[in-house]
């Protein structure tokens, strides 16, 4: 019996041993994973306190140095992921790395740190791409890996080609899964920027990428090994980039495969933002409705769009969300947000739809997440005011939602000044210029960011037959995005006005406007 008892002791003892040692190097496994990967923190609720501060308030803004291509978002893990292209170097040094935040909201945004970092291997900096959840283990990397596929200037002379990057925690960090391309560069200049979609229908990842003046289009059943299938040609908008390609579901019920872009339409009077365009797919070729393309947004910062799906999918292809970097190229290193330690901003989230006006015709809306209207602490309304002339509302505001609808018989221009000086000297235009039949954003009386003064003024067609019109207007401290008529046309553009400068005056000229149901929401986060 005693030998017995001690034997059960024994047996207990190293037990107990074992478990302690178990415990322990726990324990250090989780130091040891605190100090690699120090706590989250919520980088956008630092504000400017004083002074002509231009971090905004409620749009995404990176923490510091610079940032620009937003990579598309993905929903897991009961959270938005997000990598934007970084460079910790600006302004003294190049190279851009994936930079993570995650969201719940899709407003207040965590720094997650660098999930792939730049100049690891001899192929150089990533640069755009796009992420999946690879959730059917299709490349073998475990079910649930985050796949990204990254154009990289590769160590074959510098050119354009496609790596794989894998992440098995949670898309923290990643891995590269080898130093020779999974798409090697055909031959041409520009191959870059792919976008991968989930085919259901035929079981496939598609890819499209951005190839000069065309989009091609190729598929794959394991994320590594790519088969040419087609390719889009368009003209007279420049070299693309950040293509995009996804199936919505209209307002009447049809099914239309939208394929949009990156692109510069000024040879043709057109924006230089999210060129799309609706048609059918037949997992091999994309048809469009029309040849010539439709514009997301008539600004001048809104550049490298991307869209994604929302969270819940009971309907998942009615609507979408998108956003996109809001600068532009020909002025990107002249914003005065430089003197706070920063370079880059994206336009608010938005909820995308895609509408049918008849004659085969089928448009993108946009609006506002409804999230945004949670960041209202206080509102103020008007129901009626005529106006011929000018008046200043007794609101004013730096950071706010403002929405009325504007009506008129005859009529030359009307519109609204925001961000406006005490001295009436300083201020950005919304309005419509009946006249002319157009709408427009025009920041020439504000602080805006191009030297040249070539972007002033964006306009949009408009139809002002109808002589009425809804508009609701954005404002943070360094943006303005306008969406009109139910988000039909959106102008998003950079202001960069005075602290001191909150006036809000409605105006007409050559007759008398009628504003009604003038709400003005002002927000904090």
């Amino acid at each position: 019996m005693m030998k017995k008892r001690k034997f059960a002791l024994l047996i207990y003892s190293l037990i107990l041993a074992i478990v302690t040692v178990l415990l322990i190097d726990q324990h250090n496994k989780a130091i040891k994973m605190k100090i690699e990967h120090p706590k989250s923190k919520q980088y956008r609720l630092t504000t400017p306190a004083k002074g002509n501060g231009y971090r905004p308030l409620y749009h995404f803004s990176v923490p510091d140095k610079w940032k620009n291509d937003p990579q598309r978002p993905i929903f897991f893990g009961g959270k938005y992921h997000y990598y934007y292209l970084y460079n910790k170097d600006y302004p003294d040094g190049n190279g851009t790395e994936w930079r993570h935040a995650t969201s719940e909201d899709l407003l207040r945004w965590t720094d997650e740190g660098i999930a792939i970092p730049k100049y690891t291997n001899k192929n150089g900096d990533p640069w755009s791409g796009s992420a999946v959840v690879d959730s059917e283990n299709t490349a073998g990397f475990g079910r649930g890996a985050i796949i990204a596929i990254v154009t990289q200037p590769s160590a074959n002379g510098g050119k354009q080609e496609q790596f794989l990057w894998y992440s098995k925690d949670n898309g923290m960090t990643f891995n590269s899964y080898s130093d020779t391309p999974i798409m090697a560069n055909p031959g041409t200049k520009d191959f870059r920027d792919p976008k991968i979609i989930w085919d259901s229908r035929d079981h496939k990842w598609v890819m499209v990428l951005a190839e000069g003046g065309k989009i091609g289009f190729y598929e794959s059943r394991n994320l590594i090994s790519w088969h040419y299938l087609s390719s889009f040609l368009t003209e007279k908008i420049g070299t693309l980039e950040c293509p995009d390609f996804y199936l919505m579901q209209a307002n009447d019920g049809t099914f239309k495969w939208v394929l949009g872009a990156s692109a510069n339409g000024k040879a043709i009077d057109k924006p230089n933002t999210y060129a799309y365009w609706t048609g059918s797919f037949n997992g091999v070729e994309f048809f469009p409705d029309q040849f010539e393309p439709k514009w997301l947004d008539y600004g001048f910062d809104w550049y490298g769009g991307v869209t994604f799906e929302e969270e819940k999918k009971s309907n998942p292809l009615k609507k979408r969300y998108a956003l996109a970097w809001m600068n532009k190229w020909d002025y990107a290193n002249h914003t005065p947000t430089l003197k706070e330690g920063f370079n880059g901003m994206d336009s608010i989230v938005r909820e995308i739809q895609l509408k049918f006006t008849g004659r085969n015709n089928y448009v993108l809306t946009s609006k506002p997440i409804e999230a945004i209207n949670n960041l209202a602490k206080s509102k103020d309304y008007i129901k009626q005011l005529k106006v011929k002339g000018s008046k200043t509302l007794h609101i004013t505001g730096d950071v706010y939602l403002l929405e009325t609808d504007i009506s008129w018989t005859d009529l030359k221009n009307a519109g609204i000044r925001l961000r406006e000086s005490a001295d009436k000297r300083r201020h950005v235009d919304v309005g419509i210029f009946v006249e002319q039949h157009y709408s427009y954003v025009n920041r020439a009386f504000t602080g805006q960011p191009d030297p040249s003064k070539q972007y002033l003024e964006s306009k949009a067609p408009f139809d002002v037959s109808k002589k009425n019109v809804h508009l609701k207007i954005l404002i943070d401290r360094s943006s303005i995005e306008v969406f009109v008529d139910e988000g039909m046309v959106v102008h998003s553009n950079l202001i960069f006005p005075k602290a001191t400068d909150q006036a809000i005056t409605l105006f007409s000229e050559g007759g008398t406007a009628v504003f009604k149901n003038i709400v003005v929401k002002h927000l904090k986060l």
